[in-house]
């Protein structure tokens, strides 16, 4: 059977592997070296390498795992699939120089195991003008634009809601009365804390009026944006490096079209680069926070909660990022990225 889609070379970069992975259902690709199984690469195994200090434009050599497990046949490989607890989603079959054979495949773990039950509380941010989509917010407030069947936000509570997440609290200025009635008039299994702010204070500045509220961990979120990841991996990821804000940054990658030139001492042409590929990593919009931030957040002042995050680092509190591929994010905070939003739910 060719697998073809799941195996890359060993001098792939991190970037090229990250877009392969992210085409799989499997999430997991095999590194070779011509035809010899070289290791295998996931995106726990990504963001570990990003963690470290990695760059997106190294080989997936260097982020590889180089001791996966392995079948000499078919039969091994799925008792393999069978056993190790179900976590095995695949298994290269190789001959006894680590030529590559074959692949088999088991099912997939993520329809198959529940979820982790976080029951953590959700602030959501849905006061803004989202004057970047009208004429679409001159009629309902962003937050209850339709992506397919459902208003956006519904789309992220339902995600929270996967993982045990039943108390939302909603920050809202525009508009306020008509979202407020849609929720009124639905049947719901969670429970929501509304906060009217009096003027607008920003992405971060809103937080103030939930001081006193939460006494633990919480996630944050525009109300513009949907994550498909895996929010316990974030949650662990928060708690156990005792960070007081994570970040969920996005690997994003932009071509430069056209050629780049660096210039030396004199004009001298030291580098020609063609249309080179550069990476970032974006702020997605969704955060974990720890409640003694709120303490520090001025009352009715206008901020972004980026300039909160700078506070926290100035105080000496961790700060940190926990990087996603920019395919598990979804944006809708612009009409262009509206559009293709609702093309990935299925809409036109």
């Amino acid at each position: 059977m060719n697998h073809s889609e799941l195996c890359v070379s060993h001098t792939t970069t991190i970037r090229d592997a990250m877009r392969q992975l992210n085409s799989t259902a499997k999430k997991i690709i095999f590194v070779l070296n011509d035809d010899k199984l070289y290791g295998t690469l996931t995106d726990g195994d990504i963001r570990r390498f990003l963690l470290a200090g990695g760059r997106m434009d190294a080989l997936a050599a260097d982020a590889a795992h180089l001791h996966p497990r392995t079948a000499e046949n078919a039969e091994q490989a799925r008792a393999l699939l069978r056993g190790e607890g179900g976590d095995l989603t695949a298994v290269p079959v190789v001959k006894a120089d680590n030529t590559l054979v074959d692949i088999l495949l088991g099912p997939d773990s993520a329809q198959t195991s529940p979820l982790p039950q976080l029951a953590l509380p959700v602030v959501i941010m849905a006061g803004g003008m989202g004057k970047r989509l009208d004429p679409y917010t001159r009629i309902l407030p962003k937050p209850l634009i339709p992506i397919g069947d459902l208003p956006i936000i519904e789309h992220i509570m339902q995600r929270f809601l996967r993982y045990g997440c039943t108390e939302f609290h909603i920050v809202v200025n525009y508009k306020k009365g008509l979202l407020k009635a849609y929720f009124n008039d639905s049947q719901q299994d969670y429970h929501i804390c509304w906060y009217d702010e009096v003027q607008p204070l920003g992405t971060g500045g809103g937080l103030s009026l939930l001081k006193g509220r939460l006494d633990k961990t919480f996630f944050f979120t525009n109300c513009d944006i949907l994550l498909r990841s895996d929010y316990a991996k974030m949650a662990e990821f928060h708690q156990t490096n005792h960070n007081a804000v994570t970040i969920v940054g996005a690997c994003k990658n932009m071509t430069i079209p056209y050629g780049v030139v660096e210039m030396g001492k004199g004009g001298v042409i030291t580098a020609f680069r063609e249309k080179p590929e550069l990476s970032f990593l974006t702020n997605t919009g969704l955060y974990l926070v720890e409640p003694e931030v709120l303490e520090d957040i001025p009352e009715d002042k206008s901020q972004g909660f980026p300039d909160i995050i700078e506070g926290q680092r100035q105080k000496g509190r961790r700060t940190a990022v926990y990087p996603v591929s920019e395919e598990e994010w979804l944006d809708m905070g612009q009409m262009e990225e509206l559009e293709k939003m609702r093309r990935r739910f299925g809409e036109g």
